[in-house]
């Protein structure tokens, strides 16, 4: 089978990589990591940071689709993984010229969170749409054909860690993006300075490892360059807001989550997500009718007073529980049956 795939992300190929384990004959055309195949390009070669690189970036875009279409002549079936930004039109475009086509969109657009709208766009494009989320199925119309695959993170995370007897190993993420880096590190430094007889972790990402000088002092930390690992490692973490924290969650790392951004940014975000928390398994536990996972502090919030509060008087037995609820709420893992769908 001749697949066309965009996934322009790194997580997206990730989770495309898993996917391609329970495959076989599938030959691989599109956008995709070269350790995956032969693609068009591989867009972690090409760094694009900012706003104002990705509008610079807009006739790149532009010229990709129309490639991605030309190639759409010669396959069998298209699989977008995330990136609503640019694979939602190009699915349109897709559509336009090979109607018949099957396209199958995997991990999708959070358009409920703040478009909703572009949910019956989906159902009226897409041929099928494979969610990660199981409550996803309910916001989106009768006639949309949407399934609950499973949740990628399942695939990787096939344990929980035991809840320790002794908090020892404190982690602290402050993210990968500069912006949040800058703002959460000077209060992390903080905090840390008041956790004596602790081992400090700090986890860091790979591509940050030549920009050491944006987290400020910090000779007393275990620097860890995989936030896998530190997970594992830790007893307890501090996390910026990402997938990270439900990393955490459904590792049974006992965590907060902390979030910082500029106030009109904030601001926005705040009028056009119609969400009542930011981290993922809270808002699973929100729709499961139940009380958050975990804290959440987010901007004049993050204190290290407010931190070290939330060590201090954390409910480690009540986490513990919480993690085997998320972790029957979610089912299972996703790549099978995402594979199972291609091969049908």
């Amino acid at each position: 089978m001749r697949l066309l795939v965009s996934a322009l992300e790194y997580s997206a190929n990730l989770h495309l990589a898993s996917v391609l384990k329970h495959t076989h004959n599938i030959t691989l055309k599109g956008v995709f990591s070269k350790e995956l195949g032969s693609p068009i390009i591989d867009m972690q070669d090409k760094a694009i940071m900012g706003f104002s690189d990705a509008i610079k970036s807009l006739p790149f875009f532009y010229k990709l689709a129309n490639k991605m279409v030309k190639e759409a002549a010669n396959v069998n079936k298209v699989l977008l993984i995330d990136s609503s930004g640019f694979n939602l039109p190009l699915a349109k475009k897709l559509k336009k010229h090979y109607p018949n086509l099957e396209l199958i969109y995997y991990i999708l657009p959070q358009a409920w969170a703040w478009k909703e709208k572009r949910v019956y766009t989906l159902a009226n494009t897409i041929d099928k749409l494979l969610s990660i989320l199981p409550f996803e199925k309910e916001l989106y119309p009768k006639e949309a054909n949407i399934e609950y695959v499973g949740h990628p993170l399942l695939d990787k995370i096939t344990f929980s860690k035991k809840i320790p007897t002794k908090i020892e190993r404190i982690l602290f993420m402050p993210g990968s993006r500069i912006s949040e880096i800058t703002k959460l590190m000077p209060i992390f430094l903080e905090v840390a300075k008041k956790l004596k007889n602790k081992r400090l972790l700090l986890a860091i990402p790979p591509f940050l490892k030549n920009k050491l000088f944006l987290y400020g002092d910090i000779s007393h930390f275990n620097i860890i360059f995989d936030s896998y690992k530190a997970l594992q490692e830790a007893d307890f973490a501090f996390i910026c807001s990402g997938t990270a924290t439900l990393e955490a969650a459904l590792m049974n790392t006992p965590f907060v989550l902390v979030y910082k951004a500029k106030p009109i940014d904030f601001f926005i975000g705040k009028h056009l997500v119609k969400l009542n928390y930011i981290g993922l398994a809270n808002i699973f536990f929100e729709k499961m009718g139940k009380e958050p996972m975990h804290q959440e502090f987010l901007q004049d919030k993050v204190t290290p007073k407010n931190l070290l509060q939330a060590l201090s008087s954390f409910d480690f037995s009540k986490f513990d529980k919480n993690n085997k609820i998320l972790r029957n709420y979610l089912k299972h893992g996703s790549a099978k049956n995402v594979a199972t769908i291609l091969q049908q």
